[in-house]
């Protein structure tokens, strides 16, 4: 169950990497360039991990029987709402003609992603610590500290 968890952690971890790199080519517009092509694709895997991330969150840690469920149940609410908001602020990107740099800047500074960002460091930090505590298996978690590939919090 944790693996879902990973997947989806790790598409969107992707594109907030890709987003940086995209925002520091200057570009004007989506068409045109490699990058330019790969920005809508980056975006819409991160969309789809983004919605329902919650619920998958709140499946795992109860079928992992983590505790006190009631703490991560209030948490995995925060989330939600976060998840929701970035949704519309990548929607909103995605359903533009045209995706400059300057706009991916702009969405990468939108605290709504921010927050998400930040919940899923915090999901990822909280379930690796379990993990050294023998609490869930080593593979289910796998690389799912989010924030690791690039040592970079988004603060």
């Amino acid at each position: 169950m944790l693996a879902k968890v990973r997947e989806r952690c790790d598409a969107i971890e992707e594109c907030y990497e890709f987003m940086l790199a995209y925002a520091a080519q200057g570009l004007p517009s989506d068409e045109g360039s490699r990058s330019g092509g790969q920005i809508r694709e980056f975006m819409r895997r991160a969309v789809k991990a983004l919605a329902g991330l919650a619920e998958t969150c709140s499946m795992a840690v109860k079928y992992e029987g983590l505790e006190p469920a009631d703490r991560y149940e209030a948490f995995f609410a925060v989330l939600d709402r976060d998840a929701r908001d970035s949704l519309a602020a990548m929607e909103l990107v995605l359903a533009q003609p045209a995706i400059s740099s300057q706009l991916i800047d702009n969405l990468n500074a939108s605290i709504h992603l921010r927050a998400m960002l930040t919940d899923l460091f915090l999901v990822g930090e909280i379930l690796s610590a379990h993990c050294v505590r023998g609490a869930v298996h080593p593979k289910a978690v796998g690389s799912l500290s989010c924030g690791e590939s690039t040592g970079e919090s988004p603060r």
